[in-house]
């Protein structure tokens, strides 16, 4: 018998640590982060990592980034700014005067056992835990985020992961998001008209834009209801036409197709929230899938459906 523990003393942290290591990569090919699919019009990328506060993804023979990933300590991650696929516009815009709290795209839930990590996003509710770049240069490159949830005991109510990949054509991107939440208490996220993903675009009064959702729901009357996806276009300064960021919910999300809160100044998010309270046990993970897909130009519903397609049924 003691031959057989000392065995398993000697075995069992390895196994740990094997099972540590490779379970990021079980879940990257899942998303199939780090794969290449060799697709014709794709342009080769690298990650470049000028701090260890910022990521940028960059095109081979430029210098400018085409977006920014924040992984601050002692803030919430977000992405800002994201240039528009043809070098003309900012896709995104950080803490607007009319919502202060809003950081380009991010993710911020509602209510959580009534604290608020939506309208809050530094170190009294975030702390950073690590960052990794997965594929680094290609025709898709991969980095993740991990940070804490804090309560107000300064203890951690949820760990949330964010898996990130990232393709581009001369005139379009896609960015996949897998979201993991595990919580570390017993959770309740409460009604509320808006949580989780998010995007704000650069609005103002006046500008030309519209969001338009799967049902053909415009602006308002597209706030509230449930979509597969919704469409923002804008003509953000620097362009003729407009500039679009598409989301897409996934078939696998919890509450899907869910509803999306699209306020007054054309900030968009689907939200689960919206349905009503939902929970998590101690120890209990939640996994969220969602497409951004960008492109320029008139509102192209057959290109839409194309991109929805291929990712409510390839992942």
């Amino acid at each position: 018998m003691r031959e057989h523990m000392h065995i398993i003393a000697i075995y069992l942290p390895r196994i740990y640590a094997f099972a540590k290591a490779i379970t990021p990569l079980f879940i990257l090919a899942l998303l199939g982060c780090g794969q290449s699919d060799k697709q014709e019009g794709l342009l080769t990328l690298y990650i470049s990592q000028p701090s260890n506060q910022v990521l940028e993804v960059v095109r081979e023979g430029s210098d400018s980034p085409l977006l920014v990933q924040h992984v601050a300590e002692g803030k919430r991650p977000y992405i800002h700014p994201i240039i528009a696929p043809d070098g003309q516009g900012l896709l995104t815009e950080f803490q607007p005067s009319h919502h202060l709290h809003q950081t380009g795209l991010y993710w911020g839930l509602k209510e959580v056992n009534g604290r608020d990590f939506f309208m809050n996003w530094e170190a009294d509710h975030w702390r950073r835990v690590d960052w990794q770049v997965h594929k680094e240069s290609g025709d898709k490159v991969c980095w993740e985020t991990y940070y804490e949830m804090l309560g107000e005991d300064n203890g951690v109510m949820m760990k949330e992961r964010q898996l990130w990949e990232f393709s581009s054509t001369e005139s379009t991107y896609e960015m996949d998001l897998l979201w993991t939440g595990e919580a570390q208490r017993e959770l309740v996220m409460g009604e509320f008209y808006v949580g989780g993903l998010f995007l704000r675009m650069p609005w103002y009064k006046g500008i030309e834009g519209k969001a338009v959702n799967a049902a053909g729901q415009e602006n308002q009357d597209a706030e509230q209801q449930r979509s597969n996806w919704l469409d923002l276009g804008l003509k953000v300064e620097g362009r003729e036409d407009l500039a679009h960021v598409v989301i897409f919910d996934h078939p696998d999300n919890p509450g899907f197709p869910n509803p999306w809160r699209v306020d007054g100044e054309l900030g968009i998010g689907p939200s689960r929230q919206i349905l009503g309270d939902w929970h998590l046990s101690k120890g209990e993970n939640v996994q969220f899938r969602y497409r951004i897909f960008c492109y320029t130009g008139d509102f192209d519903r057959n290109k839409v459906m194309e991109v929805w397609n291929k990712f409510a049924t390839d992942y």
